[in-house]
């Protein structure tokens, strides 16, 4: 097995606070690889360690096979990093943005424009490469901030909350891309808030207070949730989470849209009838209740209690 990115026992503090605490993982070569976590679980610490904007205090990391500590200049030449927040040039046009990184990253002048037209085609930025960065959508920006960190046809990419903010078509239209990038080769690590596009890794992390808690394909995930889980609609289901939470018959009570999660070691239609006479009591009526798989969110929601 190659692996494109080894993270062993990294650690790393912010004065009293705990960013990473021991942290071990491997990405293998071509593999699109989901970190999940909370705000504050390390996420961004991690990948900033990994393009080398952090330096660990513990631990040492390899990426493809190059020390990322003592070979940084190296390594940035074949890394691409993506943070949350792109620094565009909002005055410059699409294809002035992607020639001002390109000489940042030094690339060839014979090879600029090939490039350029190439990742133009490959974004779908080509009927915009005269309009200016902050007269894009939110989709565009994103979508022309991958383009500039490809500009220099990394091996590895760092993505940082890539679609955070960006409307749906906008988000799958990205993952579209990203997974071309991955048919090609590309090594991607990239940290997600949402559990669908967790879904679409070859593998996913959860990641809490600077650990690794689990690593699996996202399709063996669910089968980590050991308990009866139940899906309950009703109207007032934010009311009908409280009332159910206070009774302490329920091992978890989670609210997932206009649906409500109610997990139990007991049988379902034990727990079915707790939850219809815990509701009637505040008179507040069910409209269905059925058994369902664990998501990923379950097990997420399971392993941060």
């Amino acid at each position: 097995m190659t692996y494109d990115i080894n993270i062993v026992d990294v650690s790393k503090r912010f004065g009293s606070t705990v960013a990473l605490d021991g942290l071990t993982l491997n990405v293998r070569q071509g593999e699109m690889f989901g970190l999940i976590g909370p705000d504050g679980a390390g996420k961004t610490t991690l990948l900033r360690i990994l393009c080398g904007l952090y330096l660990a205090d513990a631990g040492h990391h390899l990426l493809a096979g190059v020390d990322g500590r003592k070979k940084m200049r190296t390594v940035r030449s074949f890394i691409g990093y993506m943070p949350q927040r792109f620094s565009l040039y909002p005055d410059l046009s699409v294809a002035e943005n992607m020639r001002f990184f390109a000489d940042l990253f030094q690339v060839p002048h014979k090879e600029r424009e090939i490039r350029l037209q190439r990742l133009l085609e490959f974004s779908r930025l080509g009927p915009f490469i005269d309009r200016r960065a902050h007269a894009l959508s939110g989709g565009m920006k994103q979508k022309l901030a991958l383009s500039c960190t490809l500009i220099h046809t990394p091996k590895i990419l760092l993505l940082d909350e890539p679609s955070t903010g960006v409307d749906p078509v906008s988000r799958r239209e990205f993952w579209s891309i990203l997974a071309e990038l991955r048919g090609q080769g590309v090594t991607i690590l990239v940290t997600t808030p949402y559990m669908d596009e967790a879904a679409r890794c070859d593998r996913i992390a959860f990641i809490h207070k600077g650990k690794i808690l689990v690593t699996d394909e996202p399709t063996a995930i669910p089968s980590l949730f050991k308990k009866n889980l139940l899906e309950l609609h009703c109207r007032q289901h934010v009311m009908a989470a409280r009332f159910l939470e206070q009774s302490r018959a329920f091992e978890s009570v989670k609210i997932f849209g206009d649906r409500l999660h109610v997990s139990s070691h007991k049988p379902n239609a034990q727990t079915t009838r707790l939850i219809k006479s815990t509701l009637a009591a505040a008179n507040i009526d069910v409209i269905s209740i059925k058994p369902v798989q664990a998501r990923i969110e379950d097990v997420f929601v399971e392993l941060l209690q």
